[in-house]
């Protein structure tokens, strides 16, 4: 018997339908995001890289009036509605430019899919650099959740360094482990040459349209990561191999924007000022981000009153 032919519009037809499966969707769970990506790319431990670009194809803008856009100091902007897949404020998204400490949002997700199997992490010498430090000492051990809090609240750099000095193969190959996550992920911007965000050790950039997937990626996948970034305090009570600890987190507008949840800041003079922020507000879930920014806490909190307005959402009452 002959067999008929397939017409080549229902092949494309199938093969646009198996992707739309796999499209960004936010699930039940307030503080669990789901990933905008297949799942051989976001299982953990996963070796395989792809140059494909996951990410673009599914940028869409919001319709908002212009007229009551925000003015930014910042080289890059983007917010983008998670609820609705559409991005509500963008400039310059594309550019690659330094990103300062936002980097050790890729360094926490490198760590939390490799975690070592006895949980001891210990601080080298070498490991307690730059001013923004958590406080650790040389010859300390110290758990994987410990040194998490001191990576986001404090933007500790020597958390940072420890946590690379510990992985299998040593530094070098925890920067390699966080370019390849940036490959597998489909960003083709995005080049990391320190755990940190240190400027000086080599060209380490990104974008905020690579940043988005790197921060949506860690808000759906680990659950730890996003309850580390929306804690305001955390206290590391003394054990036999390390000190006490009062970690304070930095300004994010937790304190002050109801619904906001994390994420990071960053600062290096190379950089200017950077702020990544999530928001969870009036069913409505928001990553902003922004890049060299003159006074990232009030432009942030003119873009997320912007954006919420833009979804026809009333802003909340802020604290100074």
């Amino acid at each position: 018997m002959r067999k008929i032919p397939i017409p080549a519009f229902i092949v494309f037809v199938i093969l646009i339908l198996s992707y739309i499966g796999y499209r960004f969707t936010v699930v039940d769970s307030p503080d669990v995001i789901a990933s905008p990506l297949p799942d051989f790319l976001t299982s953990k431990n996963n070796n395989q890289v792809t140059t494909l670009n996951l990410w673009e194809p599914i940028l869409d803008w919001l319709e908002r009036p212009s007229r009551d856009m925000p003015q930014t100091t910042a080289k890059s902007v983007l917010v983008y509605d998670l609820t609705t897949n559409k991005a509500i404020f963008e400039k310059n998204i594309k550019e690659k430019v330094p990103i300062a400490s936002l980097t050790k949002i890729m360094t926490a997700i490198v760590a939390l899919e490799n975690p070592k199997d006895n949980d001891k992490y210990l601080v080298l010498k070498e490991n307690l650099v730059g001013e923004n430090t958590m406080g650790l000492s040389e010859g300390e051990v110290l758990s994987l959740n410990e040194l998490l809090y001191g990576l986001i609240l404090h933007s500790g750099n020597d958390a940072a360094e420890t946590i690379a000095s510990n992985y299998s193969g040593g530094r070098t190959a925890f920067i390699k482990a966080m370019n390849d996550k940036a490959e597998s992920l489909g960003l083709k911007n995005t080049n990391f040459t320190n755990p940190s965000g240190l400027e000086g050790d080599g060209r380490q950039y990104s974008t905020t349209q690579d940043l988005l997937v790197i921060t949506k990626y860690a808000l759906s996948n680990f659950p730890t990561f996003s309850h580390v970034v929306s804690t305001v305090s955390y206290h590391i009570p003394r054990t036999q191999t390390h000190k006490e600890y009062y970690l304070e987190n930095e300004t994010n507008l937790l304190t002050s924007y109801p619904g906001v949840k994390g994420v990071k800041t960053g600062y290096t003079p190379e950089a200017g000022f950077c702020l990544i922020t999530y928001l969870d507000y009036g069913g409505h879930k928001i990553i902003a981000i922004l890049l060299g920014s003159e006074n990232r806490r009030q432009e942030m909190k003119d873009l997320l009153d912007y954006s919420l307005k833009s979804l026809g959402v009333e802003p909340p009452s802020t604290v100074e």
